[in-house]
């Protein structure tokens, strides 16, 4: 594998759910997917419908609320354990594809440096380990080492005339 860098930001819908397609398709090729979510903690429709996938792991590393400085600590500590397993899962040699969802919405929160993700963009590159990365905010120097940047761009979303997340559809 070549180990290629996927990004997926923007301010439109489905950065996450385009991940989840990649990890999808990959696992009916019965390749491993190691996803790992940043900042998110409550389980989500996608948490639950790939428990019985045997072909990707998922896991996640936040609180189930929105960031606030007053916790800033207690993000910082989930954000490191997730970077730690992404480190781990990389080095195993168990995954083809990793994923850091919403990785870039962390760094823009300062709690992970962009020298720590461009610093195992190049390790993903050594192993062949497909990384990819999603999230509102991608730091420039992470646009321009990746090999695929994808934007989303929000044209019309129904929250703006007051429509809440709804399950299953946003979560």
């Amino acid at each position: 594998m070549l180990g290629l860098v996927h990004v997926y930001t923007g301010n439109g819908k489905g950065k996450t759910t385009s991940a989840l397609g990649l990890a999808l398709r990959a696992s009916g090729h019965e390749m491993r997917t190691l996803f790992v979510q940043f900042l998110k903690g409550r389980e989500s429709g996608e948490v639950k419908a790939l428990k019985g996938n045997k072909f990707i792991d998922i896991e996640t590393f936040g609180t189930g609320e929105f960031f606030t400085e007053s916790k800033r600590d207690l993000f910082l500590e989930y954000c490191r354990k997730g970077l730690e397993r992404v480190r781990n899962g990389m080095r195993s040699g168990r995954y083809h594809i990793i994923v850091l969802d919403e990785v870039n919405v962390a760094m823009h929160l300062g709690l992970i440096e962009e020298k720590e993700i461009l610093s195992l963009m190049e390790t993903s590159r050594e192993l062949g380990v497909e990384l990819i990365l999603t999230g509102r905010n991608a730091p420039k120097s992470v646009i321009e080492r990746a090999d695929l940047v994808t934007e989303m761009v929000e044209v019309k979303h129904p929250y703006n005339s007051g429509v809440k997340a709804r399950m299953g559809i946003e979560w």
